[in-house]
């Protein structure tokens, strides 16, 4: 087992009133799921965070939620299976 935790992959910014709308907003949201998208992340894996303040800004953030362990099967946790050897026996 690895204890290499990933480093978190996040694309994000922050717009002030009047520098978009709502199909800008949706148009960059998408840009930047394509991106981690193609960075290998899978779509289960992908967090959007649109945060609509007050004022009229807005602050957008998209990343990649790698888990726990960078080599950890999907489902998680490991088993004796990922090395095909039988603990049991030794």
């Amino acid at each position: 087992m690895s204890l290499y935790q990933p480093e978190p992959v996040e694309i994000s910014t922050r717009m002030r009133p009047g520098e978009w709308t709502e199909a800008s907003l949706e148009e960059l949201v998408t840009t930047y799921r394509a991106k981690i998208l193609a960075m290998g992340a899978a779509v289960s894996e992908v967090v959007t965070e649109v945060v609509r303040n007050d004022d009229g800004s807005v602050a957008v953030a998209v990343s990649w939620n790698k888990g726990a362990y960078a080599d950890e099967p999907k489902g998680g946790g490991f088993t004796n299976t990922e090395s095909r050897v039988d603990t049991a026996e030794a």
